[in-house]
């Protein structure tokens, strides 16, 4: 897995732990990982599938619909509703991650590949942070082109009816830059949790599988105008989601049992 620092340390049973990262140990984890995703076909497609069907899909929707009632006259009507639909990138960036970190660790613990990296001398924080960037970077890329396609057809279907490019806006880049990486992260370290104690990826899938599922109620509440989307509102849940993510970060650690997963994982 790369050249590794010698400063990491396995700690001994019921040592203290103490948070420690060599960020040259983690991305050592994480460029083993991303080799790994590389070849998982159907899931880097899946990857990219989900994000690029929302830029095409909401604007086609769109020009369905002005096709019938005229041009210009949905694209008023629909103005309020449009930092709404860019919440779905937030929904995926929830959902995604997932597939690729339910197999960052119980998958490798089948692949007999799990218990020689933790013979290591990386901490426990490099390697869960190493899983982490691995199982963050090729969601969010993908998330991030598609919304480049996404704001381009929405402007060019909405531009005549709203005289003016409504995207990039700032509410859209919290959502992007600041709250689709948050939900990214919670949802990476919830499964890498999850992962690190169980025994078969679909287990740890199909507990994961509910992660989306607060983030499809506040979309629903943003469509109903109950949780208007506005640049404050996005910075508050963003404010959340990042306390959320310190805390599982730390959790994760506290709850990760090496010695236990080199002793009885068999």
């Amino acid at each position: 897995r790369g050249e590794l620092d010698p400063g990491g340390c396995v700690p001994e049973a019921g040592q203290e732990r103490v948070i420690e990262l060599d960020l040259r140990n983690a991305w050592s984890v994480a460029s083993k990982d991303l080799e790994i995703f590389k070849r998982r076909r159907g899931v880097l497609y899946a990857t990219m599938v989900a994000p690029f069907g929302v830029a095409l899909g909401f604007p086609a929707v769109l020009v369905a619909i002005e096709s019938v009632a005229g041009p210009g006259v949905v694209s008023a009507s629909v103005a309020p509703f449009l930092n709404a639909f860019s919440f779905w990138y937030v929904i995926l960036a929830a959902s995604l991650p997932a597939g690729i970190a339910s197999y960052s660790i119980v998958g490798e613990k089948i692949q007999k590949s799990l218990e020689p990296l933790l013979a290591t001398p990386m901490t426990d924080s490099e390697i869960l942070l190493g899983k982490s960037i691995a199982s963050f970077v090729p969601p969010i890329a993908a998330i991030w082109a598609s919304s480049v396609v996404f704001m381009v057809l929405i402007d060019l279907v909405t531009h005549a009816g709203l005289g003016y490019l409504y995207y990039p806006n700032w509410s859209f880049g919290v959502t992007l830059l600041v709250l689709a990486p948050l939900a990214s992260i919670l949802s990476i370290e919830l499964t890498v949790i999850l992962s690190a104690r169980a025994n078969d990826v679909r287990s740890v899938q199909q507990f994961t599988g509910v992660i989306f599922f607060p983030f499809i109620i506040i979309y629903v509440l943003t469509e109903i105008g109950v949780i208007p989307l506005t640049t404050i509102n996005l910075l508050i849940m963003s404010g959340i989601f990042l306390v959320v993510d310190l805390l599982l970060f730390y959790l994760s650690i506290a709850t990760f049992k090496r010695e236990e997963i080199l002793t009885k994982w068999k």
